[in-house]
């Protein structure tokens, strides 16, 4: 069970029932679900998706990743796959971050910045108010194949804190997090949830005991 003074953990690129009823032992309380992406680990498909978050019992929160940047092609792969939390892994207009709002209440919505210098700030700042919250990456969108997450790198954790300062939204970081660094990212930005995945896994699959120590050096930060 998390401690009150810990951060909000999610453990992503859960790949089975198996891999979920794992994570949730080990003290997460969330589980990322990775629909089709343009690149990166952990894609299941929207069955499977839909298959997990049907056995995940409350409060676990299920956040659905998908690239996908329209609203009526994000509302009707939510409504096969039925989490309780969509995760947008890329830009997404706020005409449709509206449209979301309206057609899927009692949904939360969780923005992913890819952070990469001062302009990930105005972004994050600017798109806050039409969200629920705010998950800080380090994946890179203008690539020609885009990364949208799951990249197993840091990034600049002093930006992330800005937006944490500035944007009036819960804030997860993400991007390389492990046992080694989590007490120094946790001091620096102060986010209010954790987002793990390579660093919790062994040759791509979920660890337990990578997982104990990661909470193990967290409880510590």
């Amino acid at each position: 069970m998390r401690l009150p003074h810990l951060p909000f953990v999610k453990v992503c690129c859960i790949s089975s029932l198996e891999e979920a009823r794992m994570a949730m032992a080990g003290g997460a309380s969330a589980l990322g679900l990775v629909s089709e992406m343009p690149s990166g680990p952990g894609v299941i498909s929207d069955e499977l998706i839909a298959e997990i978050a049907a056995q995940v019992p409350p409060p676990i929160a299920t956040f659905l990743l998908t690239c996908r940047q329209d609203a009526d092609a994000i509302i009707e792969q939510h409504r096969f796959c039925r989490t309780n939390t969509i995760q947008l892994v890329d830009f997404v207009a706020v005409k449709d971050l509206q449209k979301l709002r309206a057609a899927l209440p009692g949904i939360r919505l969780v923005q992913v910045i890819h952070v990469s210098g001062p302009e990930s700030v105005k972004e994050a700042v600017f798109v806050a108010p039409f969200v629920d919250a705010l998950l800080l990456d380090s994946g890179n969108q203008k690539l020609p194949v885009k990364e949208l997450g799951g990249t197993g790198r840091t990034h600049d954790w002093s930006l992330s804190r800005q937006i944490r300062e500035n944007a009036e939204r819960p804030v997860f970081l993400a991007g390389g997090l492990n046992p080694d660094n989590i007490q120094d990212a946790v001091r620096t930005v102060r986010p209010f949830g954790l987002d793990l995945c390579s660093g919790v896994r062994t040759q791509g699959k979920l660890d337990a005991g990578k997982l104990e120590g990661f909470f193990q050096a967290l409880a510590q930060a």
